[in-house]
């Protein structure tokens, strides 16, 4: 769309502790824009923002710590050791929670370059689950990921209630976890 079109108009949504609000739509109707303008918000988008014009009112908390899973998993590079005290993730814990999800053992010694898409998706969700958050926003993140690891992440969002805004494809995984649906 170009400058002066906009992506969205009349939209009101809330969030409140325990949701776990889906953001759904047709690709390119504006939901990772959505994520992204409430990123910019919240000034965790990176130097420089994105600089979204909104009219009306977007509120972010600027004490609101939000833990993000981008769909890109390019920046993921070295070792996990490395990348855990980069992210100040205990590397047990991070270890651990990667084996839950499936992860084999052999992939701890090996730099992140040579994983699957679907072991980086793993370490992104492992890393944003183990990062004390208010918010929880994930941005597709069942691409790459196999149904048990599906199935363990449902488990862990069901046993432990976070806070969430997702925009995921999967049928099943938003009956199953969603509290709201925000349809775009």
């Amino acid at each position: 769309k170009d400058a002066k079109t906009p992506v969205f108009e009349n939209l009101t949504f809330e969030v409140k502790n325990g949701d776990r609000i889906f953001i759904s739509g047709e690709n390119g109707c504006g939901k990772s824009s959505l994520i992204k303008a409430i990123l910019d918000a919240n000034q965790q988008v990176g130097e420089g923002g994105l600089n979204f014009e909104t009219g009306g009112v977007l509120e972010v908390s600027d004490t609101l710590i939000i833990s993000y899973i981008n769909q890109d998993t390019s920046h993921l590079k070295g070792m996990l050791k490395d990348y855990s005290a980069e992210m100040k993730l205990e590397y047990t814990l991070l270890l651990s929670l990667l084996r839950q999800l499936d992860f084999d053992r052999t992939q701890f010694q090996k730099p992140m370059e040579q994983y699957s898409e679907g072991q980086k998706k793993k370490v992104l969700i492992a890393s944003s689950l183990l990062t004390p958050a208010h918010l929880y926003i994930w941005d597709e993140p069942l691409n790459y990921i196999d149904i048990f690891t599906r199935m363990q992440i449902e488990k862990l969002i069901v046993k432990y209630k976070p806070t969430m805004i997702l925009v995921e494809h999967d049928v099943r995984f938003k009956e199953t976890i969603a509290t709201g649906v925000i349809d775009m």
